[in-house]
């Protein structure tokens, strides 16, 4: 490929996807099962020590396409409180992010089985650009400064009302509009709020089979609406099969298998809707959730959610 196809290509890769997603932000399939990074009152709601771990591979075969590794910790602390601890790097072209973020939740009991979460997160982002990195080997006023860095302090909050078999919640990631170099526009900008919203319902098809359907939509001001629908089928509380559709953007199927109480595996595979699926042969997601349940909670079968 020439260097004006890669230039080409490179800009569309940035283009789409802050366009798409604004500001960069990680986005995951598995969003449905990597709730904390979506919603830090889903700390602790769980009722024990949760990990989860995530690797994604977005665009196969584009140059400077996005890759995300997350990781995140949670537990409740107490009777009503949750706390929890979420890591990212994301990477995009010459952009590096790295998100630390603490959160903190607290539980109203509303009846037997419904309960109302309130949640708060605090942290930050590195964000460092580094030029060099591009597919760029002409001398423009954007590669004159070739490296980039910024610190950025993140302050969020969620709401998350959930029973044992559904769950709605809404959440800003972040309300501070710091400022971030803008590689498209070759500018600094300012970070734009965003809201998420999330929710999802179990239902019991037979003895042996539960159906989950389940949302997550992402709203910018300035920028397109951004819905992700997926359903999921467990089979024998143990083997999971689904399909997911992010709108004007890509198809998914998933998979997931729960390896005894405590360990459950997933993987996800998005074909590209867009343009952009001339370019890429798709986006790769492992997902991995690792839980310390006491014995009581080892006898009942694994949550959906």
């Amino acid at each position: 490929m020439n260097l004006k196809n890669k230039t080409i290509i490179y800009s569309l890769v940035l283009l789409t996807t802050l366009v798409s997603y604004g500001q960069q932000d990680p986005q995951y399939t598995d969003y449905m099962f990597n709730t904390l990074n979506v919603n830090s009152a889903y700390a602790g709601s769980r009722g024990h020590l949760t990990f989860t771990g995530l690797h994604r591979t977005q665009w196969v075969g584009l140059d400077g396409a996005p890759t995300t590794q997350s990781f995140s910790i949670d537990s409740p602390v107490g009777k009503n409180v949750g706390l929890g601890v979420s890591i990212i790097n994301d990477r995009l072209g010459p952009s590096d992010e790295f998100y630390l973020d603490a959160n903190f939740s607290y539980t109203i009991k509303l009846s037997d089985n419904r309960r109302l979460s309130f949640g708060l997160k605090g942290g930050g982002r590195m964000l460092n650009i580094d030029w060099t990195r591009g597919s760029y080997q002409e001398d423009e006023n954007v590669f004159q400064n070739n490296i980039e860095n910024k610190f950025l302090p993140t302050i969020g909050a969620g709401i998350y009302l959930h029973g044992e078999r559904s769950y709605i919640g809404l959440s800003v990631p972040n309300f501070l509009t710091s400022e971030y170099y803008d590689g498209i526009q070759n500018a600094v900008a300012a970070e734009r709020l965003h809201f998420f919203l999330i929710g999802g319902r179990v239902f019991d098809l037979s003895p042996t089979v539960k159906f989950k359907p389940a949302f997550l939509g992402k709203f910018v001001t300035g920028a397109p609406i951004i819905i992700d629908l997926s359903a999921n089928f467990m089979f024998y509380d143990s083997l999971r099969l689904g399909v997911a559709y992010r709108w004007d953007d890509s198809v998914s199927g998933l998979i997931g298998l729960q390896v005894g109480p405590k360990l459950m595996i997933g993987y996800s595979y998005d074909a590209t809707t867009t343009k952009l699926r001339n370019f890429n042969s798709g986006t790769h997601e492992i997902m991995l959730r690792f839980e310390l349940r006491s014995k009581e909670k080892q006898l009942k079968s694994p949550r959906f959610f």
